[in-house]
C-alpha cells in the first residue's frame, strides 16, 4: 500500500484509537483533521464511493445539527446532504481510512483491516 489517509477528529478516542492501530501496523498515514480542513465535494464523493455505502452511512445522526438541520428526512438528495456536510464537517462521521483498497468508517474500529 502507497498510503493511507485518516480523517481524524483528535478529540474523539474511535479516531485516537484507529490512528494508533495504523502506527501499530507501520502506517503513518496523512492525517486530515476534518473539523479544521474539510474535504471537498470531490473527495467526499470518493470516499461515499469507495466505502460502498450509502452516503447516509458517514453521517452523524446524533449531532443536534442533524435534526436542527432536517437531515432526518428521507428525501433529501445525496447533493444536499453533501452540502449539509461540507457546511457542516462535525456532521461527517469518523474515523475514515482511505487507501488504495477503499475507505471505511472505523466504526467498529476493526472495519479499517478490510482496506489495509
Amino acid at each position: 500500500m502507497s498510503t493511507a489517509t485518516i480523517y481524524h477528529n483528535p478529540r474523539c478516542s474511535t479516531s485516537r484509537n484507529a490512528l494508533a492501530l495504523l502506527r501499530e501496523r507501520g502506517i503513518e498515514p496523512v492525517v486530515v483533521e476534518y473539523l479544521k480542513t474539510p474535504p471537498s465535494r470531490d473527495e467526499l464523493k470518493r470516499i461515499v464511493q469507495g466505502t460502498g455505502e450509502p452516503l447516509r452511512a458517514l453521517l452523524r445522526t446524533k449531532q443536534p445539527e442533524y435534526l436542527e438541520q432536517g437531515l432526518d428526512n428521507p428525501d433529501l438528495s445525496d447533493e444536499q446532504l453533501i452540502d449539509a456536510m461540507l457546511t457542516t464537517p462535525v456532521l461527517i462521521n469518523r474515523p475514515i481510512v482511505v487507501t488504495d483498497k477503499g475507505a471505511r468508517l472505523g466504526r467498529p474500529l476493526e472495519r479499517i483491516l478490510e482496506v489495509l
